[in-house]
């Protein structure tokens, strides 16, 4: 154990802080604060805990097998636990976050198998782009829904152009164009943006999983041709 393990361990710590702030009472019946600025803290902080450990860890040279493996974890658990939490709160489709988890199964299972056979792995670009995504999409998902409700009456569309048709984004281009936006403009704003980042989110990590398993291939191909 060393002090960049310390700190994953206390982003994995977080994870369940992070659901009972959110879909519990407990934040304003013992601080008398909104639970969503809680959880909004503590992913902030968490994510960049994210940063924080890898270069602690190769600053001081102590890179290890076990923070190699609770890392990926840690991320995982954090991201996963908050898009589910969206999801109960109306703030996410479904169907986008079962396609991200569902596609971090994946990606583990393909560096199992990719391990027995001698071939590592590496996060690509295309992966952390996606994280970084996703960090924006639930930042902006719960700052636009403090008041614990959606800023807009039609949650159920999943697809950018219909979103037009929702009364509260009309209205706030409106009162964009006239430079008179109200509160509920900006969170509804807030909205848009995390969505938009939860659309590519998914696009990042289906583009990510296919190369992925393009990079395995590759190498498996090589590794045949070698032998």
């Amino acid at each position: 154990m060393n002090l960049p393990n310390y700190i994953t361990l206390g982003r994995i710590v977080v994870v369940p802080l992070l659901v009972v702030v959110l879909l519990t009472p407990v934040a304003e019946r013992w601080f008398g604060v909104s639970g969503y600025a809680i959880a909004i803290i503590l992913f902030i902080v968490a994510a960049l805990s994210d940063i924080l450990d890898g270069q602690l860890a190769r600053r001081r040279k102590q890179v290890s097998t076990l923070g190699k493996f609770l890392d990926p974890i840690a991320d995982k658990l954090l991201i996963s636990a908050a898009l589910i939490v969206l999801v109960e709160k109306h703030l996410a489709p479904s169907w986008a976050v079962v396609v991200i988890i569902g596609r971090e199964f994946i990606i583990t299972g393909l560096r199992s198998v990719a391990a027995n056979e001698g071939i590592v792995i590496q996060a690509q670009g295309m992966g952390k782009l996606k994280m970084w995504a996703q960090c924006v999409a639930v930042v902006a998902l719960l700052v636009c829904a403090a008041n614990g409700t959606p800023p807009v009456s039609n949650f159920g569309l999943d697809y950018p152009a219909a979103f037009w048709e929702v009364p509260e984004v009309r209205t706030a281009f409106s009162n964009l164009t006239r430079l008179t936006i109200t509160s509920n403009d900006w969170k509804v704003f807030g909205y848009l943006v995390g969505r938009a980042a939860l659309w590519v989110s998914v696009i990042t990590a289906l583009w990510s999983m296919y190369g992925y398993f393009a990079f395995f291939i590759r190498e498996r191909a090589s590794q045949q041709d070698r032998q």
